[in-house]
């Protein structure tokens, strides 16, 4: 059952992460007139350090010490998971035409099961 749970405070975690990445993203993008895969990995890179420390915090309640490892870890997985993620908006948007948004929601579920499975067998692994 505590893996049930992880999965469902990953999961909120994940959304609160959408927010910071598509806001990010957004920003970069329309306001800022940075290139559209730079702006999503500026985006997905905020979003991942906001959800490491949610991670960290509420959903494995890790007490490693070592923190700055324990954030590498966290950081590698999300930019593998990074470059899946514009692997896929750039094969669904650039590709197959699909909306650039679109793509990226497409993308970004796809990711979290990634992300997900890699922080809880590596980053967060309970000894």
């Amino acid at each position: 059952m505590d893996f049930v749970f992880r999965i469902l405070k990953f999961g909120i975690v994940g959304i609160s992460g959408i927010f910071v990445d598509f806001a990010t993203t957004w920003f970069c993008k329309e306001k800022l007139k940075s290139n559209k895969y730079i702006s999503n990995s500026i985006g997905f890179i905020f979003a991942a350090t906001s959800n490491y420390i949610l991670n960290r915090n509420w959903t494995f309640q890790s007490n490693n010490t070592q923190i700055i490892k324990e954030y590498s870890s966290f950081l590698i997985i999300s930019m593998i998971g990074l470059g899946i993620n514009n692997l896929i908006i750039y094969w669904l948007h650039g590709k197959m035409k699909l909306n650039f948004y679109f793509s990226k929601i497409i993308a970004t579920g796809l990711v979290v099961v990634w992300n997900f499975l890699a922080n809880y067998y590596y980053t967060f692994r309970q000894f």
